[in-house]
């Protein structure tokens, strides 16, 4: 069964105005797929379908281009997404241990988003902040040079 597509008409309606801007224009494929994630935090099938059909384009190139890109998702992300960079610096410095402590925190595994959906849990490749491993974004905020205490992975989970 497809998850729930959208949460408010105004979303489709967005959805449809962002379609009818790019019609026809070369390269309309990726700044849909943008607007689309942005406006559903995710790129269900049924987008995926309407935004096919609306360029004339296949939709196994829509759809393998959702896949080919880690900014595109097919499945609801929470409203705080956090990642965990396990990026080789990072990795050296216990980042697998904090992903553990979040893990715990959240009550969901790398790669999966809590049942509540307030939080997803992404383990990362490299963000090029080497110099502060290891390295956890909350959305766009970024915290450097955590250690392994338990405490302060709950300070960061508990101010959102």
């Amino acid at each position: 069964m497809e998850k729930k597509v959208c949460k408010t008409e105004l979303e489709l309606e967005k959805l449809d105005k962002s379609i009818e801007a790019r019609k026809g224009q070369k390269g309309a494929l990726m700044p849909l797929l943008h607007e689309s994630q942005k406006i559903f935090g995710f790129i269900p099938l049924a987008v995926q379908k309407k935004i096919s059909e609306a360029l004339k384009i296949p939709l196994a190139e829509v759809y393998g281009v959702v896949t080919f890109y880690n900014n595109f998702s097919l499945e609801p992300k929470g409203d705080f997404i956090v990642g965990v960079c396990m990026g080789t610096a990072c990795y050296v410095k216990n980042a697998g241990k904090v992903l553990e402590d979040f893990a715990k925190l959240i009550g969901t595994s790398a790669g999966e988003t809590s049942e509540d959906g307030k939080w997803t849990l992404e383990a990362t490749r490299c963000i090029g902040a080497c110099g502060l491993a290891p390295v956890i974004t909350v959305n766009e905020d970024v915290y450097g040079r955590l250690t392994t205490e338990a405490a302060e992975t709950k300070e960061i989970f508990e101010k959102y």
